[in-house]
């Protein structure tokens, strides 16, 4: 079964090489979508792949590399949409 999710991390996750950890946890792990940096300081994370894939991404995404400290991560229910890689995303 295939899953979608879209996540807002709140927290210290700029500038800490956050989305790169995320693009290679995703890929590690067959995960397709996106992560980009927001102006307000969250990071937004959209995630596709293999239901245990994407749950497995959705802890790596709670904890982060060793400088993060995530506040809160709210997660979206999405529609899959068959993205065919994971991409760092500019605003």
């Amino acid at each position: 079964m295939k899953k979608s999710v879209r996540l807002y991390v709140h927290g210290i996750v700029q500038g800490i090489f956050y989305r790169s950890f995320i693009k290679e946890n995703a890929e590690r792990h067959n995960v397709k979508g996106f992560i980009r940096n927001l102006e307000d300081g969250r990071v937004e994370i959209f995630l596709e792949g293999e239901i245990d894939n994407v749950n497995k991404m959705m802890e790596i995404s709670k904890k982060g590399p060793k400088h993060s400290q995530i506040k809160k991560v709210e997660i979206k229910p999405e529609r899959f949409q068959e993205f065919k890689n994971f991409k760092i995303l500019h605003i």
